[in-house]
């Protein structure tokens, strides 16, 4: 591929890149979604990495095509990145990021030369990423942000909705945006937990990425959220009174998402108690909370 650096991120991202892809798409081997990204965000995220990637091979490597990285750059670029004792959650995204190249680059070859399937292989970057954590060359820098009492802080919270919005998250994981505007139509009446077989209310949110999944909460709080549809509030103003008590209470802040740390224990913690192992708890409770990889869950414990 011939032009800039910025040029061939942008014509990788075009091929890697659906606004409009669905989860099961993403995970369907035969949907031409296979594999690719919808979030805004997360992209950004992942060409910027590309960015620097390519920056780096075109001053160390002399290469300046992209279709001509293979196992030998990534090893070289990663371990160029370990000089600088990287944060564990910067490596992780390093990870990801020359994941999705990989895929990228397959689909690129894939339409490019009709339909030859010449592949990228760029799996040496998990195998640097435990050898990485196993020699401790990244740092944790881990912050725990799991509210003590969450519970004395929502009730003392001054707006009752903001009250509901937090105990959303408490008891289902849903984030900022999940619990901001929920309407009649995302009621979806009561259903049997699978994990702990107990009768729980089920709403469905549109979250980051704009992930569509389900929310588990109890049934006294899924009636209170049916008695007050549609639920909308101002996050700014949320946020406010979160902090707001938090100040007057003499608690440390940790704005909304402190509540969805609180969720992450206590879901792994009932997992277990109905006979899950610790790495099927972190797996779902990963999935619960819209997320892929067991790894991310263990994040909000402190592993």
């Amino acid at each position: 591929m011939r032009g800039s650096v910025f040029y061939q991120t942008a014509e990788l991202t075009k091929i890697v890149f659906v606004e409009s892809a669905k989860k099961f798409e993403k995970i369907d081997p035969d949907h031409p979604s296979y594999q690719c990204v919808s979030s805004y965000k997360t992209m950004e995220s992942y060409r910027s990495v590309w960015n620097n990637f390519f920056n780096y091979l075109k001053e160390h490597w002399n290469v300046k095509n992209c279709e001509l990285i293979n196992e030998e750059h990534i090893f070289h670029y990663m371990m160029y990145k370990l000089e600088y004792y990287p944060s564990k959650l910067y490596f992780a995204k390093l990870v990801s990021a020359l994941g999705k190249l990989e895929v990228a680059l397959n689909k690129y070859r894939y339409y490019k030369y009709n339909n030859r399937r010449d592949t990228y292989n760029f799996e040496i970057r998990k195998n640097i990423l435990s050898y990485a954590k196993r020699l401790n060359l990244i740092t944790c820098n881990y912050h725990n942000r799991c509210y003590h009492d969450p519970y004395k802080l929502i009730v003392n919270l001054k707006n009752p909705l903001h009250i509901i919005a937090a105990y959303i998250q408490v008891y289902g994981g849903a984030r900022s945006e999940g619990v901001t505007l929920i309407k009649k139509n995302q009621l979806k009446g009561f259903v049997t937990d699978s994990i702990t077989n107990h009768k729980t209310g089920i709403i469905s949110t549109r979250e980051k990425g704009g992930k569509i999944g389900d929310i588990y909460i109890p049934i006294w709080l899924y009636k209170n959220l049916e008695a007050n549809i549609p639920l909308k509030i101002n996050y700014s103003n949320y946020v406010k009174d979160i902090r707001d008590r938090c100040k007057e209470l003499d608690m440390k802040c940790f704005s909304s998402h402190g509540f969805r740390w609180v969720f992450a224990r206590n879901r792994v913690r009932e997992y277990q108690r109905y006979g899950y192992s610790y790495e099927e708890s972190l797996q779902g409770v990963s999935w619960e909370m819209k997320h892929e990889r067991a790894d991310i869950t263990s994040h909000y414990l402190g592993g």
